[in-house]
């Protein structure tokens, strides 16, 4: 099978090997292992930092320009690629036997135009932002959905989605994501909440994420009484701001930056945290929440995309509104319940960890087949 992948995420040269953002190389590497030959078609630059990993399997790269409308000069660079970059994705996809759209994105975007003219071929799509039908997006994102929606102009394909929703076409897939192997199930360590309690914020520094909120919550637990310490997982542009913010507020010792990490690192970070936060303003399927819950960290999210389906909807993790005060004193009032929170804990590991490696895998060899 000749299986081909069009994405925004950039394809980096890196010592002789193909290497991209590392939790998408561990996706597709599953993917990637189950097709006889795999492309990548996709920006090959990269101004800022970024976690790599190489790909197991190596791919062959087709490189396009990155498409952006940030600014004006940008605007009109982008437009006068527009035509190459679609030549260049119809001709990839002519000569694929598995089509698979990485979404949202400029060029997911402009491949989902392209994607019509090839309705005899087998496709499916990666969704990974945020698909309730309900919530405010950028028009780019709307127009992604209509037409992967659309059954007439979406032929043969099915869109791999996160979270549950009503009144969806018949090529929407519920799906998920995972980051653990079922070897590494652990019988989750019970924590005591009476104590000093650990958080941690897995995820890039971008105001999507709110990481500065994250430290006004725990600022706020620590002025009403709770003794608390946050560890960041992450880097971004937000970084020197949040550096910051620690300095001017004198957190030092109750905020530590840690950048990016392997996931060997987090991993047993997770296995002692208390609790995991990530109060995004937009999610798709929150990894940092599900990697956490994995291990009996309790997550705490906002009530955004699937994060409150993933929570259960209150009864394995906490849901919290965007301002610190409020916030913080919905912790509090699930602190005074330690038999509580250890069952949330508990019930937040048996569903994350159905959602292992394998399990990924056995889904994903259904989709090549058509199933």
């Amino acid at each position: 099978m000749q299986f081909l992948v069009i994405t925004d995420a950039p394809t980096l040269l890196e010592e002789g090997r193909q290497t991209s953002y590392a939790p998408y190389v561990v996706e597709m590497d599953i993917w990637f292992n189950n097709t006889d030959q795999a492309t990548i078609v996709s920006p090959t630059k990269y101004s800022s930092n970024l976690l790599t990993a190489a790909f197991k399997k190596q791919p062959k790269v087709i490189s396009i320009p990155a498409i952006h409308f940030s600014s004006f000069m940008s605007s009109a660079f982008s437009v006068l690629r527009l035509p190459i970059v679609a030549f260049t994705l119809f001709r990839a996809m002519g000569r694929a036997d598995h089509i698979h759209l990485r979404c949202p994105g400029t060029i997911g975007l402009l491949s989902c135009f392209v994607q019509i003219l090839f309705p005899g071929k087998t496709k499916t799509v990666k969704y990974a932002g945020n698909w309730d039908p309900k919530s405010k997006q950028p028009l780019s994102y709307q127009l992604q959905k209509k037409i992967l929606s659309n059954t007439f102009l979406s032929r043969n394909i099915k869109v791999l989605v996160y979270g549950k929703w009503e009144k969806q076409s018949r090529n929407i897939q519920p799906f998920f994501t995972a980051s653990f192997k079922e070897n590494e199930k652990e019988g989750w360590s019970e924590r005591h909440y009476d104590g000093k309690l650990e958080f941690v914020f897995a995820g890039s520094l971008v105001s999507g994420k709110r990481p500065l909120l994250t430290i006004k919550i725990i600022e706020q637990l620590r002025h009403k009484g709770v003794e608390v310490r946050l560890d960041f997982y992450g880097d971004g542009p937000m970084k020197n701001e949040i550096h910051k913010y620690i300095l001017d507020s004198n957190l030092q010792d109750a905020v530590a930056m840690h950048g990016n990490q392997p996931i060997a690192i987090l991993k047993e970070k997770l296995k002692r945290a208390h609790f995991s936060i990530l109060p995004s303003k937009s999610e798709g399927w929150p990894k940092a929440l599900a990697e956490g819950m994995f291990f009996g960290s309790i997550p705490i999210g906002t009530t955004v995309s699937c994060v409150p389906y993933m929570l259960g909807f209150g009864e394995r993790g906490i849901l919290i509104e965007p301002n610190a005060s409020s916030a913080s004193d919905e912790i509090i009032s699930h602190l005074s319940d330690s038999d509580k929170l250890k069952q949330m804990a508990k019930l937040a590991s048996q569903w994350s960890q159905q959602f292992t490696l394998e399990t990924f895998e056995q889904e994903i060899k259904k989709l090549l087949k058509g199933q």
